[in-house]
């Protein structure tokens, strides 16, 4: 199953939702692992290290970092752009749908944003 990693500004009731849902879906909030006011190079870094996906409201700054991480050839798992506009429901549902029927690494060096509709 995919590791997910919540960004720092990443809306918690879709976090919420996402465990009262599954329980057993492996998410990280950035925050939690000590990284609160770092960087997006230094958040994909991490999330890189760890193998988790980055989930992002953040549709401005991170797909830059992320897309010169994969120019130079450093490895990035992957980002899901959620943006701010999308019902807490449908992110919920687009981010399981994404846990549930994704293979590891199907994601690596892709950005793709949600909602999938």
């Amino acid at each position: 199953m995919l590791r997910f990693a919540a960004d720092e500004n990443f809306n918690n009731d879709i976090v919420r939702g996402l465990l009262r849902r599954k329980p057993e879906l492996d998410i990280i909030r950035i925050q939690d692992v000590g990284l609160s006011g770092a960087d997006d190079p230094t958040v994909l870094e991490w999330a890189a290290t760890e193998n988790r996906i980055l989930l992002t409201h953040d549709v401005t700054t991170i797909t830059r970092y992320a897309y010169e991480r994969v120019k130079a050839g450093k490895p990035m798992p992957g980002v899901f752009e959620v943006g701010r506009h999308v019902a807490i429901g449908t992110a919920i549902e687009d981010i399981l749908l994404l846990a549930e029927c994704s293979h590891e690494g199907e994601w690596e060096g892709q950005i793709r944003y949600l909602p999938l509709r």
